[in-house]
C-alpha cells in the first residue's frame, strides 16, 4: 500500500505535526486534526479524525480509536499508529477496504500518548517507562548514565572476586552465571552503564530505582492501585495531564466501538479482562473479540491471548489501572493492546508461556540475542570496551543497544512492523457495527391514508450495543428510527421510534448437519422493520436511523 512518508526512522515531535499538518492540507475532506493538550516539555498531544466528510461527519458514523506511545520507549507503536493514518489518506479513492472504510467510518488516531517521553527516549540515552519526569528521587546509588557519550545505555561490567558472572568461553561478548565450583578465574559484577549519586564508599554500588519510573499504563481509573501495590501507578488515578486527555476523549467520541492501543514488545495480541479471567467474562463479548484477535494473529503472525490468564504471572497481585481495561469495564468498548515486535520469535526464544515451568535460561537466551544482532544489526553492538570510571575506577562498558533490538526494531526493519499493525487495525475497523436502512415503502391505503415501512439493519460484524459489557454497565444505547412528518399526521406509530438492539452475524449461530452439510441455524435481530400510518400522502418520507456505535443513516423516497 502507498505511503505518502518513509518508515525508515523514528519520528521526533516536531516531523509527527509536520506530517499530520501536510496530511490535513493534502486531503481537507479526510483529514482533521486537533491538539488534546500541551505537555510541559511544549509539545503537543495530536489527534487525527480521518472520514470522508461527503459521506457524512465523523461524529455520526461508527468511529475506531488507534495510539501509540502510552509507554515512551515504545516508539514502534507510534510509528504503526502513523503509518496507518499515512495508509488510509493517501489510499482513498485508490484502495477498496481504505474507501470503504472513510466512507463509512471514521478514525481517530492519537499517535502519540506521551510526546515529552518518546522525544527524550529518542534524543539521549535514557531507558525510561513513560514520561521523563521523576518519580523515584534518591541519592546514594547507581542511576543509569550514557558515561561514555556513544547515545546508547548499555551494561557496564567490573572486576571483582565476588562477582556472580564470568566470561563464557564459547560464545564472544555473553557472559554466563558463576557456578558453585567456579573458584577460580575472573569475575565480574554487570550493572546499568551510569553513575553513583552521592556519596560511595567503594564497596558496593547501591543500584537505584528506575528515576523515570511513571507508568501511564497503571494510572487509568478501573483497578488503580497506589505504589505501594502497584509501582509507577501514581499519586492518583488520571494523575497525569496525558492520561486525563486520553480518557476525556474517549468518553467524549461514543461512537467508539473499538481500541487498538499499540505498544511493544514481544509480539502478542493482548485482549481484556487485564484483571481476572476470559472465564469470568461474558462469553458472547469473549466470541467476538477472540474473533477478532484470531483474525489479527492470521495477519500479523503473532498470539492473541487473554491478559489476566495467559500474560499475568501473579494472578493475586495483579497490574491493573491500564487503558485497555478502562476502555472495555468503564465504556463497554472492546480494547486490544497490541505488543509489537517480536525479538524472540527471531532468535528461536519461547515466549514465557510457553516455557513453564519457569526455566533459568537467561544467559543461554542472552546469547541467542546478542548473536541474531551482530549478524543483523551491527551498528547497534559494542564489543566490551574498557572505560576509566571516575568512581569504580577501571570498567568495561559493552553489548547492544536495547532500545533498538529488543523493545524496538532497528530502523532498517521498522517498516515490515507497521505493515502488519496496519493491516490488521484496517481490518479490524471494518468490523464495527453500522447500521443500514435496507429500504423505505410507501404504500396507499385509500381514503386518504398511507403506510410507510423502513427495514433497518446492522451490516457490521459488532452488534450495535456493541458488548454484554457495555449492557451490564448501561451504556449501551439503543437504535432510533425517525419520520420527518408532523406529528399530527401520525396516525400510528412514533415520530422517534427506539426499536431496541440489533445484533450482527458474528452473532448468528452457524453449524453442520448429517452428510457434513453446513447450515445457519439462528439468526435474529440483525434487521428490524418499523411501520406509520400517515393521514394523508406526502411526496417523499425521509427516514433516519441512529445510534452512537452504529453512526446515523438517512433513506429518502418519493411517496
Amino acid at each position: 500500500m502507498r505511503t505518502t512518508f518513509s518508515y525508515d526512522h523514528y519520528y521526533l515531535q516536531n516531523e509527527i505535526e509536520e506530517h499530520i499538518r501536510l496530511l490535513a492540507e493534502r486531503y481537507p475532506n479526510l483529514v482533521d486534526w486537533e491538539s488534546l493538550l500541551e505537555t510541559p516539555d511544549g509539545h503537543r498531544i495530536l489527534a487525527v479524525t480521518l472520514t470522508n466528510k461527503a459521506t457524512g461527519a465523523a461524529k455520526d458514523k461508527p468511529a475506531f480509536h488507534i495510539d501509540g506511545n502510552t509507554h515512551a520507549g515504545e516508539v514502534t507503536g507510534m510509528m504503526a499508529a502513523m503509518h496507518t493514518m499515512d495508509c488510509l489518506a493517501t489510499n482513498y479513492g485508490a484502495d477498496e477496504r481504505v474507501t470503504f472504510i472513510l466512507d463509512r467510518m471514521a478514525v481517530y488516531i492519537v499517535p502519540c500518548v506521551s510526546p515529552d517521553g518518546a522525544e527524550t527516549y529518542l534524543t539521549t540515552g535514557y531507558k525510561l517507562r513513560s514520561v521523563n519526569r521523576p518519580y523515584y528521587e534518591q541519592t546514594g546509588g547507581l542511576q543509569q548514565e550514557d558515561i561514555d557519550g556513544d547515545g546508547a545505555i548499555r551494561m557496564m561490567r567490573v572486576r571483582n572476586p565476588y562477582g556472580a558472572w564470568k566470561e563464557d568461553s564459547e560464545h564472544e561478548g555473553c557472559m554466563l552465571r558463576r557456578g558453585p565450583a567456579d573458584t577460580e578465574g575472573t569475575f565480574w559484577d554487570i550493572y546499568t552503564e551510569g553513575m553513583i549519586d552521592g556519596a560511595f564508599d567503594g564497596v558496593e554500588p547501591k543500584v537505584q530505582k528506575e528515576k523515570f519510573g511513571r507508568d501511564f499504563n497503571r494510572n487509568y481509573p478501573y483497578g488503580w492501585f497506589p505504589e505501594g501495590r502497584q509501582p509507577g501507578a501514581g499519586e492518583y488515578p488520571l494523575r497525569h495531564p496525558e492520561t486525563r486527555a486520553l480518557a476525556e476523549w474517549i468518553i467524549a467520541h461514543p461512537n467508539i466501538g473499538s481500541v487498538a492501543t499499540n505498544h511493544t514488545s514481544g509480539g502478542m495480541l493482548l485482549m481484556v479482562p487485564g484483571t481476572y479471567s476470559e472465564k469470568q467474562a461474558p462469553a458472547e463479548d469473549m466470541k467476538l473479540l477472540n474473533a477478532i484477535g484470531a483474525m489479527g494473529t492470521a495477519t500479523m503472525g503473532y498470539t492473541h491471548v487473554n491478559l489476566f490468564d495467559t500474560f499475568i504471572t501473579d494472578k493475586d497481585h495483579c497490574d491493573s489501572g491500564a487503558f485497555d481495561d478502562f476502555c472495555y469495564e468503564t465504556q463497554g468498548i472492546y480494547a486490544m493492546t497490541l505488543e509489537l515486535w517480536d525479538l524472540d520469535s527471531r532468535c528461536g526464544i519461547k515466549h514465557f508461556w510457553e516455557n513453564k515451568p519457569w526455566d533459568d535460561l537467561d544467559a543461554e537466551n542472552f546469547a541467542k540475542r546478542l548473536a541474531w544482532v551482530r549478524e543483523n544489526a551491527p551498528e547497534m553492538y559494542l564489543p566490551w570496551r574498557e572505560f576509566d570510571h571516575p568512581q569504580l575506577g577501571k570498567v568495561e562498558i559493552g553489548g547492544f543497544n536495547f532500545k533498538f533490538t529488543v523493545q524496538n526494531p532497528p530502523a532498517h526493519l521498522l517498516l515490515q512492523e507497521c505493515e502488519k499493525a496496519t493491516a490488521f487495525m484496517l481490518q479490524w475497523a471494518q468490523a464495527m457495527p453500522r447500521l443500514v436502512i435496507d429500504s423505505v415503502t410507501v404504500t396507499d391505503l385509500g381514503g386518504d391514508l398511507c403506510r410507510v415501512e423502513a427495514v433497518v439493519s446492522n451490516a457490521g460484524y459488532l452488534p450495535t450495543y456493541l458488548s454484554q459489557k457495555a449492557k451490564a454497565l448501561k451504556v449501551a444505547k439503543g437504535v432510533k428510527v425517525a419520520i420527518d412528518v408532523p406529528a399530527d399526521k401520525i396516525l400510528s406509530g412514533d415520530a422517534v421510534a427506539e426499536i431496541g438492539d440489533l445484533s450482527s452475524y458474528g452473532l448468528t449461530r452457524t453449524g453442520g448437519r448429517f452428510y457434513g452439510n453446513i447450515t445457519t441455524t439462528e439468526q435474529k435481530g440483525i434487521s428490524k422493520k418499523v411501520s406509520w400510518i400517515l393521514k394523508g400522502k406526502p411526496d417523499s418520507v425521509t427516514v433516519t436511523a441512529s445510534t452512537p456505535k452504529g453512526g446515523t443513516v438517512v433513506k429518502t423516497v418519493r411517496a
